[in-house]
């Protein structure tokens, strides 16, 4: 087999904790669809992009980033 045609194989371990951390994102992405309209009533500039960071780097949209002010 040539150099190029070389695959990568996750380890056995690896392969349950990515999923994981993928339905924990899948989980926090519907969470933050469920929370905007919330968010929103209360900020009315604030972006879903603004709002989904903020959730994802706290988990909880109570604690997301703040709209920059301008």
């Amino acid at each position: 087999m040539s150099s190029k045609m070389r695959y990568h194989v996750q380890p056995r371990e690896i392969v349950p904790l990515r999923n994981q951390q993928v339905q924990l994102e899948i989980r926090n992405f519907l969470q933050a669809v469920d929370s905007y309209p919330a968010r929103v009533a209360k900020e009315p500039g604030i972006s879903f992009h603004q709002h989904l960071c903020g959730f994802f780097a706290t988990g909880d949209p109570r604690h997301a980033a703040q709209p920059r002010r301008h």
